[in-house]
């Protein structure tokens, strides 16, 4: 059947934002190797991470915890994108934007449902 997080569309939207922002980040310039590109991968992978993490607990609090979490990388996430159009490195077009976007609704929805339980 496979591991809970793998079932949460959350999380494979998360997975293809990260595929997205490290495809994003190979064409910036070789300075922002150590800079931008660096925190912008982390935030992305802390995504579906938390995700996964957060289906792996025991409970709605601790999953809610880690939805949190999650959405708080994703924040971070689109500010560097939206940093990444201001210098120049990438276009408000590429799909991480909404890849992005998709993955906060469903982070929301989650949200939401599991606040209910």
């Amino acid at each position: 059947m496979g591991k809970p997080h793998e079932q949460l569309e959350a999380w494979k939207f998360a997975m293809q934002l990260v595929k997205a922002v490290y495809q994003m980040t190979s064409d910036f310039p070789a300075e922002e190797r150590y800079g931008l590109s660096q925190q912008m991968r982390r935030a992305a992978v802390s995504i579906p991470s938390n995700i996964a993490e957060g289906a792996g607990r025991n409970g709605a609090k601790e999953f809610l915890n880690f939805i949190g979490i999650a959405r708080g990388s994703l924040a971070e996430l689109e500010t560097q994108l939206q940093l990444a159009v201001m210098l120049g490195f990438t276009t408000p077009d590429h799909a991480a934007f909404e890849l992005a976007d998709r993955t906060g609704k469903l982070l929301t929805g989650l949200h939401k449902k599991w606040s209910i339980q």
